[in-house]
């Protein structure tokens, strides 16, 4: 399916969401809330009641809390905050933009607040820091009135904290409003001269290894990088896979009210809300998974075989289930039959309910050593990584990983694909792939495959002729700013008879 036949839009344009696309001093405009009923303790005759809290604004401030207290997930958060507090559509999309925004932005917003207090976060209060970082990204990326952006942490931190604290956020935001963001980025950033990547990666929020790990995988195209950080810090289209064999893409996209995919035949984009909600979701018609998850599987089933397909498949790392979940269908319209791999048993009870019925057996083992009986003729190994091609969709990701990740990282890949060449019968087809473009992860772990073993790597980008810009050599790389798709990475390796 062509890109231009029936869109509207371009999915590999990058275009910021309202959460980073900034015009004129300010970010694009997020949903109005209904805003907070006082900014001021009421005088009746009584003494001083607290202000009214602003809802949305008190659900991102405890998302952000619950991220920085516990770990936790923010998109694991956030959807049940928001149920369990009834909040109506415009202050839940208003929570949703505050708090995803401002886990992503946290690097930017830390340097401003820094130079703002003349402190450093670390000597901030945690729970004064939640409501200066939800202040600062109102004031900065979005086109919320500074009064009401201060206003209102003013109020977080005087029903909590008092109004001594209360002065503190006041001053400290105020001076974070004396500047817009670019002013702030010219006077806080290196300069392109000085560091070009340092520049991008302060400007559009991320740690600079990462922006650094982006450019090295572009290689000749680095001149893009600017693009894939704007589309890796905006949020992205809810993607819908149509379960083969129980709905098409269109019957899908019809009764959801969204668009058909560019490039899977399972895809379907819409705009937000919660998927969850969803009857085709609910009744296991659909499920949620990016686009470019779902060519990988798809291109596991379409990788030529040397010999007959007898139908053994095998996903080496299935947890959560999701592709799993896809390459059961297809197995079952072609008679074949999946083994699904997940060592933790939580994962692997999450697997089994994602697959229900379908030809899929779930074994709870260690991918490295699974005990298996060989002679698969597909097996799909989509390895732990550090997760940089899906940023866009964990917005607190980006400031948890560390360089120090990927060495540990790369060494567990490389055991799961040995141990895939193994299970692999001669002639049969192993898929590769990460949601991470770093070169150790991804073409590193290839070549060291390939010359190890001495297996036969296809050209991947003939398992995907239809989409465009996939990059130099047999790998394929897809990316947010020219797909609209997670960064994903893939290699088909044959095993010689």
């Amino acid at each position: 399916m062509s890109a231009e036949n029936n869109r509207d839009r371009d999915p590999r344009s990058g275009g910021r969401s309202s959460e980073g696309k900034r015009q004129g001093n300010r970010g694009a405009q997020p949903p109005r809330s209904k805003g907070p009923q006082s900014n001021r303790p009421s005088r009746g005759n009584g003494p001083a009641s607290a202000p009214a809290i602003d809802s949305a604004r008190l659900a991102a401030r405890d998302v952000l809390r619950a991220v920085r207290e516990r770990d936790a997930y923010a998109n694991l958060v956030l959807p049940g905050l928001l149920r369990e507090r009834k909040l109506d559509t415009r202050d839940a999309a208003l929570a949703t933009e505050l708090a995803y925004g401002t886990c992503r932005a946290r690097g930017l917003l830390d340097a401003v607040i820094e130079s703002g207090s003349g402190r450093e976060v670390a000597d901030i209060d945690g729970g004064l820091l939640d409501i200066l970082r939800l202040g600062a990204y109102q004031l900065l990326r979005t086109r919320v009135a500074p009064h009401a952006a201060v206003a209102t942490a003013v109020d977080l931190t005087r029903s909590e904290f008092g109004s001594g604290k209360a002065g503190f956020v006041n001053a400290v935001l105020r001076r974070v409003s004396e500047k817009t963001a670019e002013q702030w980025v010219d006077e806080l950033a290196p300069t392109a001269e000085q560091d070009p990547v340092g520049r991008l990666a302060f400007e559009y929020a991320h740690p600079r290894w990462i922006a650094q790990a982006f450019a090295d995988a572009l290689g000749a195209d680095a001149g893009e990088l600017a693009a894939v950080l704007e589309a890796d810090d905006s949020r992205p289209a809810v993607h819908l896979v149509a379960r083969p064999g129980e709905i098409s893409a269109e019957e899908l996209a019809v009764i959801t009210g969204g668009e058909e995919g560019l490039y899977s035949p399972y895809a379907v984009y819409l705009d937000g809300g919660d998927p969850g909600k969803l009857e085709a979701v609910r009744d296991g018609l659909a499920g949620v998974q990016d686009e470019g998850s779902q060519l990988v599987a798809r291109a596991l089933t379409l990788a030529p075989l040397d010999g007959e397909d007898h139908g053994r498949w095998l996903d080496l790392c299935a947890g959560p289930g999701g592709k799993a979940a896809l390459l059961g269908a297809i197995a079952e319209i072609d008679g074949a039959h999946l083994d699904a791999v997940e060592p933790t048993p939580h994962r692997a009870e999450l697997v089994r309910k994602t697959t229900g019925a379908l030809p899929v057996s779930v074994h709870v083992v260690d991918g490295r050593e699974p005990g298996l009986e060989g002679g698969y003729d597909r097996v799909l190994v989509d390895a732990p990584c550090t997760g940089l091609g899906a940023l866009r969709r964990r917005p607190e990701a980006r400031w948890r990983r560390s360089p120090k990740d990927v060495a540990g990282l790369v060494t567990l890949q490389k055991e799961l694909l040995a141990s895939a060449l193994t299970l692999v019968r001669p002639g049969g087809v192993v898929v590769y792939s990460t949601c991470s473009p770093h070169l150790a992860e991804t073409t590193g772990v290839v070549a060291d495959a390939v010359r190890r073993y001495g297996v036969e790597q296809l050209d991947t980008r003939a398992l995907l002729p239809w989409v465009p810009q996939l990059g130099d050599g047999t790998s394929v790389q897809l990316w947010p700013h020219r797909h609209g798709t997670d960064a994903m990475f893939m290699a088909a390796l044959r095993r010689p008879l």
